[in-house]
């Protein structure tokens, strides 16, 4: 971000800078196909970079109050694309061989790409406890995620190469650096559109709490520094709202946990049998 800051408005003086020419840029990098979210970092970054200026005696007070005075564009994260089961699989049969392994950790574990093709055996993986550990996370905090039986098998499969410590390699041994391409092949084969590689993150967390995961576990799965962020995906879990109506009723045995997701799913079955 700093570099294309550079690049853009690196020939501006200081003093050249005004609040129509950096929402001008916002406009700019908005028509370039840039999501709102990736502008607002890039204007996040350029006024910290004026609030050090100020501190640094490089500008004044009436320069630094002209850049805050740009404001954010309004963002859309609601977006909560996840796949069923079925449809993990369709897309699991449609990867290259090098993908594969990469999208069955993702579906499995709720990592991010660069956390999954960053991971090294010796230093994240214990197959012996069933553990991925991750020191260093986006939200810089320890992480700890089990291994599932099909995790395990597909781990346990992979070639593990002496020249390098890396999972996830290409035939030279060199770390993938995004798959990007051939993820979006994978897609187009198995008839998925509208998909991205972070989705499945969204589907981990969705067919978790779908089968009756708590949600506070999920929030520790995924590594989200606040339940405010888990609660986008808490209408898919049904069987808390369910269990919490039952209260009213003063009953001493409310139906339990497991009886509710087995309605649910029968129900949620019934609908699909009849959609078909």
């Amino acid at each position: 971000m700093i570099q294309r800051l550079v690049d853009t408005l690196g020939d501006i003086p200081l003093s050249g800078f005004t609040t129509r020419l950096v929402e001008e840029y916002q406009t700019s990098r908005l028509n370039d196909g840039r999501k709102p979210a990736t502008v607002n970092r890039e204007l996040s970054t350029l006024k910290h970079m004026f609030t050090k200026a100020n501190e640094w005696e490089m500008l004044g007070d009436e320069g630094l109050r002209r850049i805050r005075k740009v404001r954010k564009l309004q963002e859309n994260n609601a977006r909560l694309r996840y796949l069923s089961a079925e449809e993990c699989q369709v897309l699991i049969a449609a990867c290259d061989p090098h993908l594969r392994p990469v999208v069955i950790t993702a579906i499995n574990t709720g990592m991010r790409r660069e956390e999954i093709l960053s991971l090294e055996w010796e230093k994240h993986i214990d197959l012996k406890h069933g553990f991925i550990l991750l020191d260093r996370t986006k939200n810089g905090d320890r992480r700890e995620i089990p291994i599932n039986r099909t995790l395990r098998e597909t781990l346990q499969a992979l070639p593990r190469r002496i020249d390098t410590p890396y999972v996830f390699t290409d035939r030279e041994g060199n770390r993938f650096k995004d798959l990007l391409h051939s993820f979006k092949s994978a897609c187009r084969r198995a008839g998925i559109k509208d998909f991205r590689f972070h989705d499945l993150r969204h589907t981990f967390a969705s067919r978790l709490l779908m089968s009756g995961a708590y949600i506070v576990a999920v929030k520790e799965l995924l590594g989200h520094k606040s339940m405010q962020m888990t609660f986008r995906y808490a209408h898919l879990a049904p069987s808390h709202k369910v269990a919490t109506i039952s209260l009213l009723d003063g009953d001493p045995n409310p139906p339990s946990r497991k009886t509710i997701q087995k309605t649910i799913q029968s129900v949620v079955s019934g609908k699909v049998r009849s959609a078909k």
